[in-house]
């Protein structure tokens, strides 16, 4: 029998209320003012406390911004990992997959965050780097070791597994999600993001579908 985890003492529940409180703060600064305009001492005053106690839970902008990212995403792949399941329908997954990508990174602030890195990166690589492991870096390791296992039941024909994730997700984003990042509409539709998946879901099929007998 799986045992539960003893309750936290009042200290530690402060201190995870705490830091909760600062990467709130940190996540709007981070989309409103943009990775170079955000401070640390701007992110303590708007807290109401000191550098000192902000610093006792992040040494720096950086990984402020880590925590941030890892806060944002961990909820989200583990949902990934749960509909990347090998043993349902192939194209029901996929299709699942598809909508689930492209309803994501259409939603608001993360077409916001997109922008902030693209524009920032150059100026500040670490702020991309961090970006790629913990957003799209995971993503496509998660979809790699769904495409590797489909391909090894024969579902897909035998290929370059990163290779057909990448492909993948490019034929997701290459439609309302271009439009969208680059200020061409303001919002995307449930039916354009529908459209751009079977059209997507369709081209990958006709690339990766297994060899004929």
């Amino acid at each position: 029998m799986t045992q539960s985890a003893p309750p936290l003492n009042r200290r530690e529940t402060r201190r995870r209320e705490r830091r909760k409180a600062i990467l709130d703060v940190a996540s709007r600064s981070f989309l409103e003012y943009g990775y170079a305009a955000t401070t640390m001492s701007a992110i303590a005053a708007a807290l109401g406390g000191s550098k000192g106690t902000l610093w006792s839970y992040f040494p720096s902008k950086e990984a402020l911004f880590a925590a941030f990212l890892e806060d944002a995403t961990t909820a989200y792949h583990a949902r990934l990992a749960e509909i990347l399941d090998v043993d349902d329908d192939l194209e029901r997954t996929l299709r699942t997959l598809g909508l689930n990508l492209l309803t994501t990174i259409t939603s608001p602030d993360n077409v916001a965050l997109y922008r902030l890195v693209v524009s920032e990166s150059g100026r500040f690589p670490e702020m991309g780097a961090l970006f790629y492991q913990y957003a799209p870096g995971q993503t496509r390791r998660l979809v790699t070791d769904f495409m590797e296992r489909a391909m090894d039941r024969g579902l897909l024909r035998r290929a370059d597994a990163e290779r057909a994730a990448r492909t993948f997700a490019t034929l997701m984003f290459s439609g309302c999600h271009q439009m969208l990042v680059w200020g061409q509409v303001d919002q995307v539709t449930p039916a354009q993001i529908e459209a751009d998946v079977a059209h997507g879901l369709d081209c990958f099929m006709r690339i990766y579908a297994p060899d004929p007998r």
